[in-house]
């Protein structure tokens, strides 16, 4: 893993970097109402990153994509602007589902950007209103900056021709992490056929967690992904879930564990189950 920040920070460590004039705090929040929740509270201070118009486009087509697929790097560097967000900008990301929804995500991002200084909120808003962080409905003026300079991404990405392959091979690891349900095909909320891609293994994002929402330690994480991937390596794996966003909860608790960062499937569920591939059950 890169030498930078850890990529996880606790409401305590929020609380030190107030004074940071470079500190910019994002609520990444998804669901229909993740701008209204915003705007009746939020960390004070906070901006508002929306992940279905800013964080993904979802003008495609979901078979050839998922339903969060990625903008191109150049439109993400426009929303970063728009953020008020430069190269030299601490930017600490929470969300109201303990990173799942759209915090992971939004880290993925600007990592895979080559920002450097990016941190998700262990427990996101709950533990920022556990600790006593100010939390308040006050409108938040966004700095004007300079355009943030990024043509490309920069971490690891699988297409689906990828990911057919390495889930046949036994060289390979396809990691789903959508919850045990989705997987053996019991229940589908969001997408139109249950089941999961043949080969793959099911890790629950939510086997991140300890009991009240937040990570396990680094040692806890490193101890059960090297369980999981064996002799593979982060190069060996890929990630996915429904529509890329939750995967990236995974990805971000192997970084926090000192891993390498594996190859993510953005389209996941969302694009296979729509492009005529085969499916599993159970």
């Amino acid at each position: 893993m890169d030498n930078h920040l850890p990529p996880i920070i606790d409401a305590q460590g929020l609380s030190s970097l107030f004074h940071d004039p470079n500190l910019i705090v994002i609520d990444a929040s998804g669901g229909k109402e993740a701008r209204h929740n915003y705007e009746q509270r939020h960390i004070d201070g906070a901006l508002f990153a929306d992940l279905e118009t800013q964080l993904a486009d979802t003008k495609s087509d979901p078979a050839t994509g998922g339903r969060h697929p990625l903008p191109t790097a150049s439109q993400f560097a426009d929303t970063l602007a728009q953020l008020g967000i430069t190269k030299t900008s601490h930017i600490v990301i929470y969300d109201d589902k303990h990173g799942s929804n759209a915090a992971a995500r939004l880290w993925w991002m600007l990592r895979a950007i080559g920002h450097q200084q990016v941190q998700v909120l262990d427990g996101g808003l709950q533990a920022a209103e556990q600790y006593g962080l100010p939390i308040n409905n006050s409108p938040v003026e966004r700095r004007q900056v300079e355009p943030y300079a990024a043509t490309d991404w920069l971490w690891p990405k699988a297409n689906i021709d990828e990911v057919a392959d390495a889930a046949q091979d036994a060289n390979h690891i396809v990691i789903d992490v959508r919850d045990a349900d989705r997987y053996q095909g019991l229940t589908e909320p969001l997408d139109l056929i249950a089941g999961h891609i043949p080969g793959a293994i099911n890790v629950p994002y939510t086997t991140n967690l300890t009991p009240d929402g937040r990570f396990k330690s680094p040692t806890e994480l490193r101890a059960l992904y090297t369980d999981i991937l064996g002799k593979k390596t982060a190069h060996q794996t890929i990630v996915h879930c429904g529509s890329g966003v939750t995967a990236c909860h995974t990805l971000l608790a192997m970084a926090s564990a000192g891993f390498d960062v594996p190859k993510l499937y953005v389209g996941s569920w969302s694009e296979w189950s729509r492009s005529g591939r085969p499916m599993a059950t159970a």
